[in-house]
């Protein structure tokens, strides 16, 4: 962890971020799980994976896991056939009560290299809306719903592949038995473009015969109402389910059934989710990007940075082109992509984000000095977020902007 980070320790920077962090309002037990995924450093690559036991075992894991699924089989390339790539991806699985729950390790397919009608046909596959997720949590903060989480192990290769695809031998796993050899892929596989489908079909086909209906507005929403009135909801992200509703008891029979479709871990109470941290009281229920921010500051190199207290400089005026020189674009482009996405928990840099997004094509030194801003604006307020407060009045607040005060 970046010395930085730390309160009490000494930095060599004007600015240390542990002045901008407090874990003062937080309950023990949350404290302890927002400092666990806050210590805990993912390697970005095999080689660096390798030099840790604990990360070595999750990638012998997985290998173990896609043989026995019989995902592939190692063959020669046929003629007129390209492999796809793949490459490691490294996360944590976390309890509950903030303590690991396992190291994961996920091999993952070079997707956009497939051509279409070659080794992909159809690849629609939704993902729940955020603002459902954001309606869901309004719900249970004031019906005093629980939340439960659920992570599907290995959820892509409960699926078959129809199409004839190949792909290059993992990174660290060549031997000279499969030199100049390929996968061929007989089960579906995390990257490729068709493999969301295939999964969240027969998702959707067990929860269905469960009886639950899927919600026309959101097709990640499932819902299911009991003769007694009490209803059970789920909603799914990829492998991650969040399950809720005012009858614990079906909620418990649904997570068993789910268990002998798949390979279910319950993760227990809801704490972390996307990227979000969620914490509960007695007054409501708190979502946060803390890590999300914390991780972005280091990945830019701004721990150390001078805040700045708006995320915007409203004596400037962004142009199209205003004369400064231009900027690395892929590198604007992601910067900006994190920021739409941490918007959706953080709405005091939402007209901001709208403002930069719009220079994607041909950023510029000015307009990157603006993402800049909104960064050292993060940097004062890194725990800022939503609550879902909990009230007895069925009242809808609704709040706007006058954008027309921004210059």
């Amino acid at each position: 962890m970046p010395i930085a980070w730390r309160k009490g320790v000494r930095s060599c920077t004007q600015h240390p971020i542990g002045n901008f962090i407090s874990y003062d309002k937080l309950s023990p037990t949350f404290r302890a799980f927002t400092s666990s995924i806050t210590d805990i450093q993912v390697p970005q690559n095999i080689q660096e994976a390798f030099k840790y036991p604990k990360w070595k075992a999750a990638v012998d894991e997985e290998v173990r896991a896609l043989e026995k699924n019989g995902t592939w089989e190692i063959t020669d390339l046929p003629r007129g056939k390209k492999p796809v790539g793949c490459k490691w991806i490294f996360t944590v699985k976390y309890k509950a009560d903030g303590n690991v729950d396992r190291y994961k390790a996920r091999l993952v397919a070079k997707g956009f290299t497939q051509s279409y009608g070659i080794d992909y046909q159809e690849t629609f596959a939704p993902v729940a809306k955020l603002n459902t997720v954001h309606v869901l949590l309004s719900l249970a903060a004031n019906l005093d719903w629980s939340l439960h989480q659920l992570d599907v192990k290995n959820a892509f290769l409960n699926g078959d592949l129809e199409e004839e695809v190949y792909m290059d031998i993992p990174a660290g796993l060549e031997t000279t038995s499969n030199f100049n050899k390929v996968c061929r892929l007989r089960k579906s596989l995390y990257g490729l473009k068709q493999s969301p489908r295939v999964w969240f079909e027969r998702f959707t086909k067990v929860v269905k015969g469960y009886g639950f209906v899927q919600c026309q507005s959101d097709h990640t929403l499932f819902v299911k109402h009991f003769p007694e009135g009490k209803l059970a909801i789920i909603i799914v992200y990829v492998d991650d389910i969040i399950l809720t509703g005012d009858h614990e008891e079906k909620i418990d029979l649904l997570k068993k059934l789910l268990t002998k479709e798949f390979e279910i871990k319950d993760l227990g109470n809801l704490k972390y989710f996307l990227g979000m941290e969620i914490a509960r009281s007695k007054k409501g229920i708190a979502v946060s990007q803390r890590k999300y921010v914390l991780d972005l500051l280091n990945e830019t190199g701004m721990l150390g940075c001078k805040p700045a207290e708006t995320p915007m400089d409203t004596t400037v005026k962004l142009e199209e082109s205003d004369g400064s020189a231009p900027v690395d674009k892929r590198r604007y482009q992601r910067l900006v992509g994190k920021l739409i996405y941490l918007s959706h928990t953080r709405p005091d840099i939402g007209f901001s984000v709208s403002v930069v997004s719009q220079f994607m094509n041909n950023p510029t030194e000015k307009h990157m000095t603006a993402v800049i801003r909104i960064l050292r604006y993060l940097k004062m307020t890194p725990g800022k977020g939503l609550f879902f407060q909990r009230t007895t009045k069925k009242e809808i607040k609704i709040f706007s902007m006058q954008i027309g005060q921004v210059q």
